[in-house]
């Protein structure tokens, strides 16, 4: 990733998409490394979480994330879950978060040089086409290493740097803790006295 360390960054992360990205590398990330590398190579004036949540659930795999990430420098921004019934009576949940990211991108546009886009949605092509207009760069990170993709070739395009989410793993990933199966752990057999 090129930055020039003088120049004011904002990251806007959606927060599904990248979530599927990184588990189709088979990654966890870690958010605090991410905001660490992004500090290092340039001025970090915001850093912003999409995504969407249920409301009413006793327990949210999602609320910790929330959380912490609320507690630690990022701007966190949620809507709940939208349910419905389709014409087919099965029950689906919609909760996209598209909308919020854009308005975010053009509002903050006048106060950065670059913007980080974690997202491979072809809807955000042209988003990034009106960001670059008011004069700021935009750097795409997902991924084209998983089949399918899950960069949509006209968002790849339309960015001014296009970066490879699994080449940016070794800075804000931590290792993936395997449990040992159980047919390798070693056994204490007790023998009678």
């Amino acid at each position: 990733m090129h930055f020039n360390p003088t120049e004011r960054i904002a990251l806007f992360i959606d927060g599904a998409n990248l979530y599927s990205a990184a588990r189709s590398l088979n990654a966890d990330l870690d958010f605090r490394k991410l905001l660490d590398t992004f500090r290092q190579k340039a001025i970090l004036v915001r850093a912003f979480y999409y995504t969407a949540v249920i409301e009413g659930e006793e327990f949210s795999a999602l609320k910790p994330l929330v959380d912490w990430l609320d507690y630690n420098g990022f701007t966190v921004v949620t809507k709940p879950v939208k349910r419905f019934t389709d014409a087919q009576g099965h029950t689906k949940t919609k909760g996209n978060m598209d909308i919020e990211l854009a308005v975010d991108m053009l509002e903050f546009a006048a106060h950065v040089d670059h913007m980080v886009l974690f997202s491979g949605d072809g809807d955000f092509r042209r988003l990034v086409q009106a960001v670059q207009a008011k004069g700021v760069r935009i750097t795409v990170i997902s991924t084209t290493r998983t089949q399918p993709p899950q960069i949509a070739d006209e968002l790849r395009r339309q960015a001014d740097v296009f970066v490879e989410l699994n080449d940016l793993l070794p800075d804000i990933s931590r290792p993936r803790t395997t449990p040992t199966p159980p047919s390798s752990r070693s056994f204490e057999i007790e023998r009678p006295a």
